[in-house]
């Protein structure tokens, strides 16, 4: 429960923009197109489930779109869980303008999908590749 509720404050301070600084890593993309970064600031282990949280967000420079987190007026993107063993992928929360994150429920326990799509299978490599060293919360 007390993870539960970690997780939850922690959407609710991303959503008012105050969660964490934020360190954008492109991972996927085309610069000059849309390209897809994730938050190294924000990425985490979860203590309870062992999966990789990481926020990711997209940034399309012609639509004047982030990256940023959510409730940033540019701000657009997903909060996923990483099984970086099966390289698998859970959604934990999506974000954009005027709309919060919400935390899925269950999300700890889901199986999750195969890292299927080329941005999926580059978030797996580019988190998990660091994954040891990412703290535990």
């Amino acid at each position: 429960m007390r993870r539960a509720t970690a997780l939850t404050v922690l959407l609710t301070l991303a959503a008012a923009g105050a969660a964490q600084a934020e360190t954008w890593t492109a991972f996927a993309g085309d610069p000059a197109a849309l390209q897809w970064f994730y938050d190294a600031d924000y990425s985490y282990r979860d203590q309870q489930s062992g999966k990789v949280v990481v926020m990711q967000a997209v940034s399309k420079p012609s639509a004047k779109i982030g990256p940023s987190g959510p409730g940033k007026p540019d701000g657009v993107g997903f909060i996923y869980a990483l099984d970086c063993g099966r390289k698998t992928v859970v959604q934990v929360a999506s974000y954009k303008p005027g709309v919060p994150p919400v935390e899925a429920e269950g999300w700890r326990t889901e199986k999750g999908k195969a890292a299927a799509t080329a941005d999926d299978k580059a978030l797996v490599a580019a988190i998990c590749a660091g994954a040891d060293s990412i703290p535990v919360k």
